[in-house]
């Protein structure tokens, strides 16, 4: 493991961080479903540069830590869209297993991909969804969703394979593809904020087993997953999802589309710009 010296006040600015990071990812959770990993996973990513932690596990470790803080997040997230009714539990049966199936999958993938291609993953994915989140109404596939339970499978099926080797919650994908098929926003959003544990518990289990033994992770690291990161972000992160259900319960569906593209976005034009840094 990387040594780090000097006293407390050393890493301040880093716990700073890490601790207002929880708290706009918690927000975020709450108001687009997302589980706050869009922006605990750049964040990570960055500050594990600052403090030298070596490029081939920098990514890993930034999207275990985020899967990490999605589990409570999620469960704060989907408590206050569940009291607004907002979770469509006949949907989360047959998305949930799948989503788990494809999870556990990716996980097992990802914790054999270098760091770079995980950060490929995550700025390519999010690129697409924000163009087409950007757009006023999004990409319409149909008028609703299918009734085939094989096609809902399949599909929740590619969101959770994707979404844990990005370190999301899942709403990233989720949002965007239940608004394809004319599926009203905040019921998207709060549905996309349950389908956080099904794809967030197995990537944690599988990052955790596969960067057992890895030497030159932080300190206190169980696996791929920073202890450190966790416990700094997931206390406001949990605390602020209420909160963002409740602004997103109120906004109009324009303005969520506008603010999830823009999130999107700016994350997805960092790490591509980290990408070029690798290359060049």
């Amino acid at each position: 493991m990387p040594e780090f010296g000097g006293d407390i006040a050393t890493y301040l600015p880093s716990i700073l961080v890490l601790m207002f990071t929880g708290a706009v990812a918690g927000l975020l959770a709450g108001l687009l479903g997302v589980g706050g990993g869009i922006v605990i996973v750049p964040v990570l990513f960055n500050l594990f540069g600052v403090l030298h932690l070596p490029q081939e596990w920098a990514m890993h470790v930034a999207v275990a830590t985020s899967l990490a803080t999605i589990i409570p997040t999620s469960i704060m997230s989907m408590r206050a869209h569940w009291k607004k009714g907002n979770v469509d539990v006949d949907l989360l049966k047959v998305w949930a297993v799948w989503a788990f199936v494809g999870a556990t999958i990716g996980t097992i993938l990802a914790g054999q991909f270098k760091s770079w291609m995980l950060t490929a993953i995550f700025a390519v994915v999010a690129s697409l969804v924000a163009i087409n989140m950007a757009s006023r109404d999004g990409l319409k596939v149909a008028d609703k969703l299918p009734e085939s339970k094989v096609k809902n499978g399949i599909m929740s099926f590619f969101i959770g394979g994707f979404s844990v080797t990005m370190g999301i919650g899942g709403g990233t994908l989720t949002v965007p593809t239940l608004s394809a098929f004319n599926y009203p926003i905040h019921r998207a959003v709060g549905t996309a904020a349950a389908l956080g544990l099904p794809i967030a518990i197995p990537g944690v289990i599988g990052f955790a087993i596969a960067g057992w033994g890895v030497e030159d992770r932080p300190p206190l690291s169980i696996g791929f997953i920073n202890i450190i990161g966790f416990l700094l972000i997931f206390p406001l992160s949990s605390l602020m999802a209420p909160y963002g259900a409740a602004i997103a319960h109120k906004l109009n569906r324009v303005w969520l589309r506008r603010a999830f593209a823009l999130f999107l976005g700016v994350t997805a034009v960092r790490m591509f710009l980290r990408l070029y840094e690798v290359f060049t």
